[in-house]
Formats: C-alpha cells, sequence, structure tokens
C-alpha cells in the first residue's frame, strides 16, 4: 500500500514544532451546564470569570479546557505550544496569523499569536506557559498476572468517584479540504504522520499524527485529521492512570445520567484502552490509557480503511457514533463541499457514508 497523494507527510523544515496540546477551546451558552458534565468527567476548575471558565488536569499544565460564553455552541479551536519566541515570531509572520503576538490572558500566561488554519479553526500558538504544581493522583494499579505476582495479603478497592484525569492528550477534525489543511499543519508546526488510514485509490482517509521531539517519546497521535464531508470536531481525549480508571470513570458518568457514546475497547492504532462520553452537546470526549509512544524516527504506517481497523477488542462502533446528524443545513454544507474541494469526491462520499455514515 502507498499514498498516492503529498499529504500528510513530514516537512523538511517546518516552521515550528510544536511541543504539545495545550488546551482545547469550546463556545457553550451555558457555561455551568458544560463544567458539570466536564468536572463528572474528571476535569478539575482552574479558573472562572463572568463569560470565559478554564479546567485543568492533576499534571502540570494550568489549564486544557478553555469553555467561552456564545449564543451557540461550538468548537472554536485549540492551543498548541511552541519552544521558542522565535518560532512565535515566524507563526506571527504568517498571512493565517490574526494579529500580532499578545500577552496570554489565559492560566499559565505565556505570550501566544491567534491563527486560523486553512479548514477555518482557530490556533492559539502559545509560549513560555508557566507550568503549576501537579495535584496528587493515585497510583497505576498492580495486577497480578500467571507469570507475575505483585499484591500478596492485600486486595483491589477503588473510590467511587470521578476518575482523575492527568492531561489532555489528542484532538480529531474532520475537514473536506484535506491536502491543504494536512500541509499547513505539517509544514507550520512539523507533525509526524505516525500511521495513516487510506482510500482504495490510496490518498488519505484518516491520519493520526505526532508532535516532534527528536529522541523524546510522545504519544502515537495529538492531532488527528479525517477527510470529512463538512468541517467539524470529531473528538478529543483525555488521558487516566490506568484500565481501572477508565473503568469507574464508565460507573460514574452512568450513574449520573451523561450519554455513553461508545467503548470500553482498545484501540488498533495506537493501542489506547478507550471508553467516549458525549457532552450535552453531543461532543465526545474520550477517556484513555495506556496509549503507544514513538520517537521522531519511527515510520510512517499506512493501512485500508475500514471501520474494523477502529478496535482489537469491544463493542462494535456503534452507528450513532459518526452518523451525521442531516439537517438543511447539513446538507447544503456537503454540496460546497463537493463543489469547493479538491479532495472530496462523490466516489468518497459513498465510501464515507458507507463506513460510518
Amino acid at each position: 500500500m502507498k499514498l498516492s497523494t503529498p499529504q500528510p507527510s513530514r516537512h523538511p523544515t517546518p516552521t515550528t514544532k510544536a511541543s504539545e496540546l495545550a488546551y482545547l477551546i469550546f463556545e457553550r451558552p451555558d457555561i455551568a451546564k458544560a463544567e458539570a458534565f466536564l468536572m463528572d468527567f474528571g476535569l478539575l476548575p482552574a479558573k472562572r470569570e463572568d463569560n470565559i471558565s478554564f479546567l485543568r488536569g492533576t499534571g502540570t499544565a494550568a489549564c486544557c479546557y478553555v469553555i467561552r460564553k456564545s449564543d451557540t455552541a461550538r468548537f472554536a479551536g485549540f492551543g498548541l505550544t511552541v519552544d521558542t519566541e522565535d518560532e512565535l515570531k515566524a507563526l506571527a509572520a504568517l498571512p493565517e496569523a490574526v494579529g500580532p503576538i499578545v500577552q496570554s490572558t489565559y492560566p499559565g500566561g505565556g505570550k501566544m499569536v491567534r491563527l486560523t488554519c486553512p479548514s477555518g479553526f482557530e490556533v492559539h500558538a502559545v509560549y513560555g506557559r508557566t507550568p503549576v504544581e501537579p495535584l496528587p493522583h493515585r497510583m497505576a494499579l498492580q495486577h497480578n498476572s500467571v507469570d507475575a505476582i505483585t499484591r500478596i495479603n492485600e486486595t483491589q478497592r477503588l473510590t467511587v468517584s470521578a476518575p482523575e484525569i492527568i492531561k489532555l492528550g489528542h484532538v480529531v477534525l474532520e475537514v473536506p479540504d484535506y491536502q491543504r489543511t494536512a500541509a499547513w499543519y505539517t509544514r507550520h508546526f512539523g507533525f509526524i504522520p505516525t500511521d495513516i488510514q487510506i482510500f482504495k485509490d490510496g490518498s488519505p482517509a484518516v491520519a493520526f499524527m505526532r508532535v516532534d521531539r527528536g529522541d523524546v517519546p510522545v504519544d502515537h497521535h495529538t492531532l488527528v485529521l479525517v477527510q470529512g464531508v463538512v468541517t467539524k470536531y470529531s473528538h478529543s481525549a483525555f488521558e487516566l492512570i490506568d484500565t481501572d480508571a477508565v473503568a469507574m470513570g464508565q460507573r460514574v458518568l452512568r450513574e449520573r445520567n451523561w450519554h455513553h457514546a461508545w467503548g470500553m475497547g482498545r484501540h488498533l492504532l495506537g493501542s489506547q484502552i478507550f471508553d467516549y462520553w458525549s457532552d450535552p452537546w453531543g461532543c465526545h470526549h474520550e477517556h484513555y490509557c495506556d496509549g503507544d509512544l514513538f520517537t521522531a524516527d519511527n515510520p510512517t504506517g499506512i493501512h485500508p480503511v475500514s471501520r474494523q481497523a477502529m478496535s482489537q477488542w469491544g463493542p462494535e462502533l456503534p452507528r450513532s457514533f459518526t452518523k451525521p446528524h442531516v439537517t438543511i443545513a447539513f446538507l447544503r454544507s456537503v454540496i460546497h463541499s463537493l463543489r469547493t474541494s479538491p479532495d472530496l469526491t462523490f466516489g468518497k462520499l459513498r465510501t464515507l457514508m458507507k463506513l460510518f455514515g
């Protein structure tokens, strides 16, 4: 199997190399309702003002989730950290930059520049965020196995409570204008394609991309781009301590009557133990643990796209997870994408609807 398009591919001299996914930005008409779900999900309040709320995990990031007050619910974008001020200046010089470098007013501070990616998502490039003291969390449980006994005269007893989220892991976006969008992220932020799922013609259906930190191991993917029929947020993922934390999260969220979307299971690409939940506006949020880590020298894998490639075990991916909410506005967007995107064809539309519609 071979990729038949230029993207996604490594750029030999990217403008910058993003070092991590800093935070997500959502707009919601009801901040308190959004917070209620997210705190049951495991995030913790970091700062609250009249029209904006910040949440964090137990790690050193001062915030990883931003909720802005708005009449309309939508996913606005996300932040990426860069390691030097020179990189920030280079990004500020791009035509996609929206204004100059400014001081960030978000928890952790630092300097930032706002950009708009080719698919219209708001991207904050951030430099110099101050880390905060990590919050305590329980240690991962030690498991007895037939080959290694680690626990004698002791029991496993978990507290029934919202799981402890350590950090924000990744975000998945669906984009009709695929080549231009993928090229923008690989060229300007140095993303490396880890695994690519392709259509029969060799063009990309899904690309799992990681940040480039050289010999430092990083998550299998930080940004995932999906060939979409409309531009939209797919889901985001948050790392927990272990499998028991993922399972406890499922118990607590079920008991508090939130909507379960898919799981538990183990992904194929990335290997994470996963469980997905929907917030009050239908946006998917994933708990995960035990994901793969790679250094920059690991080559890209190429795979055929299929529903079976979504997991190694667990319940089958439900149609409700990927099936779009068909409205007049949605159909108009699909027609617009077919007319304007050089990447979306009727053939790909049929394949996507067959696989995920």
